[in-house]
């Protein structure tokens, strides 16, 4: 017989962030969450990482895997790693972004490199941009350990919006 876990969380409401974002530079936009002055978004609570620093044309993330990570066959879904990606890289070209003005992700390529457990330990997940123009941006990123070892890598182009 399987030994049932649970697990809860609770979330603010996402359009106070939405509107906020709207309204202020992207870099000042991100402090504002790293300060509490706006709310973490939903994703965060979901799949339980957290935003760590933010610096002009760079974003990082962490999370600490977990069993509600997991997939059927016992390692953590590679859904997480290409979120905790897609977080950092977009973080990293939302710094870039004045005020009003909006990206979103068309493409995203991540490369897992090896198995995440709950035994792994704490994941950084590094976001830098490579180029900013009017239209499109791209940007990489790195999933390592705390002893530098990689478990992912990614790259992503998003589309600018006025």
């Amino acid at each position: 017989m399987a030994i049932e876990r649970e697990r809860s969380y609770t979330w603010e409401d996402p359009m106070q962030g939405a509107q906020a974002a709207k309204q202020m530079a992207g870099l000042d936009y991100l402090k504002s969450i790293l300060d509490g002055e706006n709310p973490l978004p939903p994703i965060c609570q979901t799949l339980d990482f957290d935003p760590v620093a933010v610096e002009d044309g760079k974003a990082v993330f962490a999370v600490t895997p977990s069993e509600f990570h997991y997939n059927p066959i016992g390692v953590v879904h590679g859904g997480l790693l290409s979120t905790l990606c897609d977080s950092a890289m977009g973080c990293a070209v939302h710094t870039k972004l004045a005020a009003g003005v909006g990206y979103t992700t068309l493409e995203l390529k991540v490369n897992l490199v090896r198995p995440v457990t709950a035994k792994t330990g704490k994941l950084i997940c590094t976001g830098t941009v490579i180029h900013v123009g009017r239209s499109v941006a791209t940007a990489e990123a790195r999933v390592e350990d705390e002893h530098g070892k990689l478990y992912a890598h990614a790259t992503s182009t998003c589309m600018i919006f006025q």
